[in-house]
This record gives structure tokens, sequence and C-alpha cells, in this order.
């Protein structure tokens, strides 16, 4: 997911509610709160893109085409650099002869 679209994930009320479950449990887990900023980071990575795919599935699609646009430019740009490499001229080996 980009930045933008985390923040404004992030202004969800209902997400806010699910980090701080997150926080909850894993604090519970670990004897010793584990802090705000671990859980958002931890629930943004592990949960988000399934809990934006459940309950606004809107979103997701739109957030998956996007990607996948760019997934196709990301592959197009390596292969266009990969031509590059490949069409240099290879460097010619100067055989010195023993006289």
């Amino acid at each position: 997911m980009k930045l933008n679209e985390l923040r404004e994930l992030l202004q969800n009320k209902a997400v806010i509610e699910e980090i701080n479950k997150h926080l909850w449990i894993e604090s519970q887990k670990a004897g010793v709160s584990i802090g705000i900023e671990r859980a958002t980071d931890e629930w943004l990575r592990l949960y988000a893109m399934d809990w934006v795919k459940y309950h606004m599935p809107q979103k997701h699609s739109q957030m998956m085409k996007s990607s996948k646009k760019e997934a196709v430019k990301t592959v197009a740009a390596k292969k266009a650099v990969a031509v590059k490499k490949s069409a240099k001229p290879a460097a010619k080996k100067v055989v010195s002869k023993k006289k």
C-alpha cells in the first residue's frame, strides 16, 4: 500500500479499533506493552490489505488495479535497462605476442 493510502486508512475509526485490539493482544502475549507505534506498524504490514479487502472491496480493487499498472511500468523499465546493458559492445581483448 502507498503512504497516502495508509494515511487515509488510519483516519478510519474501525481501523484504529483494530490496531488497539492488536496492541492489547500482542502486549498480553509479550507481558509488557509493545507500544502503539509497533502495534500500528505490525497491523498495517500484516492485516491492512485483508481488512481493506473485506471491509472496502471497491477500494481494494482500485488499489490492486493501480498496483498492477505500476508493476507493468516497473517491469518495462527493468527490461529497457537490461536491453541497454546488453547492447553495449563487448570489450576487445588485446593479445600481445611474446618474442
